[in-house]
């Protein structure tokens, strides 16, 4: 009998087709939501820069300098200062993100930019002064919603730059995120100084974020420190992505903090009760944020939690705490 008129087998005696089917069926157990722990409450609240002024971000780059375009203001809070912080976390944040900047005398100031014409009533470069100099400032002097016309913080503003020590002091125990603005390492060596003075339980409630080289070499001396830069991002999902389908998580997810486009999320492994298990078994800390994660857009109205899943247990990132809190916890 010639292979021509050699019957062929039955599909369900085909060896490799059995293979395929229980190579899936592994797959789908392995990562699905349904087979992990059920989700259950709310999520936590990240507020970006405490209570801030928010503004429209159309053709924004890197350069834009953003207190030029707010939106008409609802409150009366300007980013990165305690009276801010205090407000957002009195609105529902687990976690309020600061900016770190450098001083000529060796500090820390809070404040988004490094150079001082943008929002101040000043110029240069923050790192050309002391502290002292820098809360001389006005710091809401160039804020303006009508394109100059008026300057509704103008005056407002002076002496409420406030240290690292300032903050750490006013919110003893409250979890902080900490963003060093430039890719500088000596940034974050001088950070990792300070920040080795403290003790273990006040690190456990603060994460160090940034650029590559800052946060590489603050974690190279402090490394039980939770951190995260676009390299360890990219060291912990490229992997996982790659080989998560078996359930492994690479050794570069633990203890650390992921920022994770809710566009992308969707495409990992295990998302979302899966994933989150996963994260948290490697106590790394999980953070949702909006779109496709350019320019730090939040999920800032209540339309925009339609997008966060059910139960979902990481951090959610927002530039509208006072918006977005009172949803939250009135669930």
């Amino acid at each position: 009998m010639t292979n021509a008129h050699k019957p062929k087998k039955p599909w369900f005696k085909r060896k490799w087709l059995w293979i395929l089917v229980i190579f899936i069926s592994y797959v789908y157990v392995t990562n699905s939501s349904y087979f992990a722990r059920e989700a259950s409450g709310s999520p936590f609240l990240l507020a970006h820069r405490g209570m801030s002024q928010t503004f429209h971000m159309e053709d924004l780059t890197d350069e834009t300098c953003t207190a030029e375009r707010i939106y008409p203001p609802e409150h009366p809070y300007l980013e990165n200062t305690i009276p801010s912080m205090r407000a957002a976390f009195d609105a529902g944040a687990d976690v309020v993100e600061l900016d770190v900047q450098p001083t000529k005398d060796g500090q820390f100031a809070i404040f988004h930019d490094w150079t001082l014409g943008c929002r101040t009533n000043g110029e240069g470069v923050t790192r050309d002064y002391s502290l002292a100099e820098l809360q001389k400032l006005d710091i809401g002097y160039n804020y303006t919603a009508d394109g100059g016309k008026t300057f509704p913080f103008r005056g407002k503003g002076v002496g409420m730059m406030p240290s690292l020590s300032d903050v750490l002091q006013t919110f003893p125990d409250r979890s902080l995120l900490i963003h060093i603005k430039s890719n500088d390492p000596s940034e974050g060596e001088q950070l990792a100084r300070y920040l080795a003075a403290l003790p273990q339980e006040r690190l456990e409630t603060l994460t160090v974020y940034g650029g590559d080289k800052p946060v590489e070499a603050l974690h190279s001396k402090l490394p039980e420190m939770r951190v995260m830069s676009k390299a360890t991002l990219k060291s912990c999902l490229i992997p996982y992505i790659a080989i998560g389908w078996s359930g492994y998580v690479p050794q570069a997810c633990a203890q650390t903090q992921l920022h994770i486009p809710d566009q992308i999320a969707p495409w990992l492994w295990g998302w979302p009760n899966r994933f989150m298990e996963r994260m948290d078994h490697q106590q790394t800390r999980v953070v949702l944020v909006a779109g496709s994660g350019d320019f730090s857009r939040g999920f800032d109205s209540p339309e925009d939690l339609a997008s966060v899943p059910q139960g979902f247990s990481g951090l959610i990132w927002t530039n509208r705490i006072d918006r977005i809190g009172p949803v939250i916890h009135s669930k």
